[in-house]
């Protein structure tokens, strides 16, 4: 069983379709383990984008991340990491087919819906980043 960490990012609740993409992961056998609504702050940001946090694009990021709340989770099942990267499509959602997420509901490569560890390494470190001990459960 793998736990990874899943970020339903501003363009999401936006449109209102929170609900259908949480739905698409509990039909494909992945348990909420850990959830909350949350501001990120500009601190979180940098470091979770630590990666980008040179990049000359990087501010448009943290502006459209801090623009409304986000919802944070923890999903957990077989091969989770994988499953939800197959379920939500490529970070491209011109790349991304229908029927998934970004495939579905992104409008531009920055508001392409959800955030999602790519990999078991990045979905641990980014757990501990975004849950505090006993946030996530065992289920």
């Amino acid at each position: 069983m793998e736990t990874t960490l899943i970020i339903l990012k501003p363009d999401c609740l936006k449109k209102g379709v929170a609900g259908k993409v949480l739905d698409r992961f509990e039909t494909a056998g992945l348990a909420v383990v850990g959830c909350k609504m949350a501001e990120l702050s500009s601190e979180k940001l940098r470091e979770h984008y630590a990666h980008l946090a040179e990049k000359p694009f990087y501010p448009e990021i943290e502006q459209f991340m801090r623009s409304r709340p986000v919802i944070i989770m923890a999903l957990r099942g077989e091969g989770a990491v994988a499953k939800v990267r197959d379920l939500i499509g490529p970070t491209d959602y011109r790349k991304a087919a229908k029927g998934t997420v970004r495939g579905d509901f992104a409008t531009s490569i920055m508001e392409n819906i959800v955030h999602a560890s790519d990999s078991v390494e990045n979905a641990a470190a980014e757990l501990k980043r975004f849950f505090n001990p006993g946030e996530v459960f065992a289920l």
